[in-house]
């Protein structure tokens, strides 16, 4: 089979949940089967058909299976890793609600993912053996809390993947929001088109629009092997219905940090009528270290790009500040203040200013 059709074998057509079955498909070794075993008890794990279609066993360092394949490397807590890294705890005032920016609220419907990413930032939070969904009454009361709050313009759908909802579910969920009036946009965040495609139905792509309110979709990918043909046929589901869509993607060591993938990865969102949106810093969840880069990498990858790509494929870099403080850009500064000439022209100020090929440039420029 040509790597990437994703022309699935029906007998291998199940998601891989233990350790024991990646080793049977060749997707691990056996040797690491007895540390893969405490990963798993750790972490939650699940390969599905689609993703595991992706991945070249034969590649040790392939890009798919590093985000999703677990790790021995997992067991090694590095320092300054939580369970929380960016701090949801401190900012949840009711059961399934995050409030850290006023005009916006993270509501956590579900635990559950079609897939479990091992950079995953609620690693700890989500998965088999976790609470799946919330009650009937603190999914209740966190639309009490919605509705009290008025400076709540936009409530962002996460967990988990509110995705493995059902359409029905879903539709109920979308209706209950857009009946709220100042609630105007309901954002979700997903990686269902790229690991479960065949969920996306038209049953499903429907229960997303309700009136009264504008739906948005941040779909997650992080390299583009991701976007198979049925990925890219679930994707135009969603903007044929005229959802719009933008995306999120994590910087990751071994599976994009390098300028032709990120290169390759935004211009392939474009294609698919996806507007970059953010890419992430990897946050500091435990046993995350060996995926994540240095910071200093990041910026010169977003130089990079910024000489490589149109303007319509830039996301912005940015950090989620430990202990819940928000997200920060983090990308590189094109602008500094230039003193050399304040003596000759006391309080001119004049600027140095770094164009996409690295020259420096001054302005206003200086006069001839």
């Amino acid at each position: 089979m040509k790597r990437g059709m994703n022309r699935i074998d029906p007998r291998l057509a199940a998601t891989l949940r233990r350790p024991d079955e990646l080793v049977a498909r060749g997707l691990a070794s056996a040797a690491d089967l007895p540390e893969l075993e405490k990963v798993a008890a750790r972490y939650a794990v699940a390969v599905t058909p689609e993703i595991a279609a992706l991945i070249d066993p034969d590649d040790p360092a392939d890009p798919i299976a590093r985000q999703f394949v677990p790790s021995v490397e997992e067991l090694t807590a590095a320092p300054g890793e939580n369970a929380d890294p960016i701090g949801d705890d401190a900012h949840s005032p009711v059961a399934g609600i995050v409030h850290r920016y006023p005009d916006r609220v993270l509501f956590k419907l579900v635990h559950v993912c079609a897939v479990y990413c091992r950079f995953c930032f609620r690693r700890e939070m989500v998965g088999p053996g976790k609470a799946t969904a919330l009650s009937d009454d603190a999914y209740r009361a966190a639309l009490d809390y919605i509705r009290g709050k008025s400076e709540i313009w936009e409530v962002i759908l996460t967990g988990g993947d509110p995705l493995m909802l059902s359409p029905r579910r879903l539709a109920e969920i979308m209706t209950d929001l857009a009946a709220i009036d100042h609630v105007r946009i309901v954002r979700i965040h997903t990686r269902v088109p790229f690991a479960d495609p065949a969920r996306l139905t038209p049953d499903l792509v429907a229960a997303l629009r309700v009136e009264g309110a504008v739906t948005w979709i941040a779909v997650h990918a992080n390299h583009p092997r991701e976007f198979s043909g049925n990925a890219r046929a679930a994707i135009a589901r969603l903007a044929d219905a005229g959802i719009p869509l933008v995306s999120q993607s994590v910087l990751l060591r071994g599976v994009n940090d390098d300028a032709a993938t990120l290169e390759a990865l935004m211009r392939t969102f474009v294609e698919c009528r996806i507007k970059p949106y953010y890419l992430h810093h990897g946050d500091l969840a435990p046993g995350t270290a060996h995926l994540r880069t240095s910071l200093e990498r990041g910026q010169a990858l977003m130089r990079a790009l910024r000489g490589r790509v149109s303007g319509l494929c830039q996301p912005e870099y940015v950090l989620d500040i430990p202990g819940g403080h928000g997200k920060a850009p983090v990308g590189p500064s094109y602008l500094s203040q230039d003193r050399s000439r304040e003596r000759e022209i006391p309080g001119e100020t004049r600027y140095r200013i770094i164009d996409y090929c690295g020259e420096v440039h001054l302005y206003p420029p200086i006069a001839r």
